[in-house]
């Protein structure tokens, strides 16, 4: 079997660029003292993260706020909400999200 070099050079190429910015912020970082109101303003960033994820998935159709078209996926979002807060437990919610979900397009 022949090695391809350009394949080779591809795949090291990627190994480089997303080993680079998991590295690199975890070097720096370790080497500085974050102040208190750094860490508790860190401690915000997924929540935020995963609020913009679900905002934008749940309201946005054709990047446009469309509630109307988009109103299945929300009345599934609220029980998922719900065990989410209650159980804190990832398989569960993701399981009563789809089960909601499914459950709703097979009625409507």
């Amino acid at each position: 079997m022949e090695i391809n070099w350009y394949i080779m050079s591809v795949i090291i190429g990627s190994a480089i660029v997303t080993f680079i910015p998991r590295i690199l912020p975890l070097v720096v970082l370790s080497k500085l003292e974050i102040p208190e109101w750094g860490i508790n303003w860190l401690k915000h960033v997924p929540v935020a993260v995963m609020s913009a994820l679900l905002a934008s998935e749940l309201l946005l159709l054709d990047n446009k706020v469309s509630i109307q078209e988009n109103t299945l996926n929300l009345m599934s979002a609220i029980p998922t909400l719900l065990v989410a807060i209650y159980t804190r437990s990832l398989l569960g919610t993701v399981l009563v999200g789809i089960a909601t979900l499914m459950t709703i397009r097979f009625l409507l």
